[in-house]
């Protein structure tokens, strides 16, 4: 069972494709035998993806993204619509504090929606609050605004990387030397990102007061002067809005030592949706949308850890059904069978039920 999740949900094998692998074995597993095994794999992880989605999505830093899936529906066929295929999105959150040495451990939630409605973004944040990193996504607009008290639920931080990506491609087509200046620009901003990569958050703030916050500063009256000079209704000038109009939420991280220049965590995290849906096309349900999100919860969880998603499915499965719930220990119940954190550095903070919790996976 692990072993299909994995090549499913990680190798991104079409199960018509593990069908005939299993068929040269010896073993003869229907298609729809297998994808029953996969919804009712995840039905019985459900409390471990829960718990999953209530630690990450209880953070106070969040870099979130989406992306579009097809998604099969027979009613539509059957009226006569096109081909019977949907659009759907799959949404996902993720936790990273390693950029600053944060203390807890990286994970990510996936969600399927059927619709790009904002709706589903306010759900799924609807116990967070803090710092979201994300694209412009307009959905997001409404959490940033103040409330009744004048305060915002979250604190805008804006992706650099996007704001380059658009004078990437400008450059590439037409050699732009305004172009090639703006992402030299960047290019300087991130220099000073990789020394403080993996550094404590005071001290990559520090770094950014220092050597960023000048660049930024003169970065932002360039490209001001340079939208004066340039036709209004170009690529070009259409990329200097963008960031301008963002700059704000762009200049965040200078002053939170916590928040990155870019929302690459996200995006990363989404990179497996990208390779997996050009194997296998399309869910075959909303169901087994859902079953996919489900599944890359934990696959991913798992390896932002370091851990063998294989392993930890197969340990977990084999055990899931006689674990008891109030099973007393620092780690309480279903807690228990989570993917366990990586080891702290020595001179972090040293908690000891984490610590309690480490002297148990050495001794196993």
């Amino acid at each position: 069972m692990a072993y299909i999740l994995v090549s499913k949900f990680d190798d991104h094998l079409p199960l018509y494709r593990l069908n005939e692998i299993f068929a040269r074995m010896g073993a003869d597993i229907p298609d729809s035998t297998l994808v029953d095994w996969c919804g009712r794999a995840m039905r019985v992880l459900q409390p471990l993806i829960e718990r999953i989605e209530t630690v990450i999505m209880g953070s106070n830093l969040l870099h979130a993204d989406d992306t579009p899936i097809r998604v099969l529906d027979r009613s539509l066929r059957d009226k006569g619509l096109g081909k019977g295929v949907k659009k759907g999105r799959i949404w996902k959150y993720v936790r990273d504090q390693r950029p600053w040495a944060g203390a807890a451990p990286p994970g990510a939630v996936y969600y399927f929606a059927p619709d790009w409605k904002e709706d589903h973004v306010h759900h799924h944040l609807r116990q967070t609050s803090g710092i979201l990193q994300a694209d412009g996504y307009k959905g997001y607009g409404k959490l940033y605004e103040p409330g009744a008290d004048g305060a915002s639920r979250f604190r805008e931080a804006a992706c650099w990387a996007h704001w380059r990506r658009d004078f990437h491609d400008i450059w590439t087509s037409n050699k732009s030397g305004i172009a090639r200046e703006a992402l030299d620009g960047i290019g300087g901003l991130y220099d000073i990102e990789r020394d403080v990569a993996g550094q404590p958050a005071d001290i990559r703030l520090a770094a950014r007061q220092k050597h960023s916050k000048a660049k930024v500063e003169a970065f932002r009256v360039w490209a001001e002067t340079q939208l004066t000079r340039i036709p209004g209704k170009g690529e070009l000038a259409k990329a200097f809005r963008y960031g301008l109009s963002r700059w704000k939420s762009l200049c965040l991280f200078l002053e939170d030592g916590r928040v990155a220049m870019d929302n690459n965590a996200a995006e990363r995290a989404l990179r497996p949706i990208g390779i997996g849906r050009k194997n296998w096309l399309f869910a075959g349900a909303d169901t087994g949308a859902e079953t996919l999100a489900r599944a890359m919860t934990i696959i991913e969880t798992c390896k932002l850890n370091g851990i063998d998603p294989q392993a930890w499915l197969a340990g977990v499965l084999d055990r899931i059904h006689d674990h008891k719930i109030n099973r007393p220990s620092c780690i309480p119940g279903i807690g228990r069978l989570l993917p366990p954190s990586p080891p702290r550095p020595p001179d972090g903070n040293r908690d000891p039920c984490v610590q309690h919790r480490l002297r148990r996976q050495i001794a196993r």
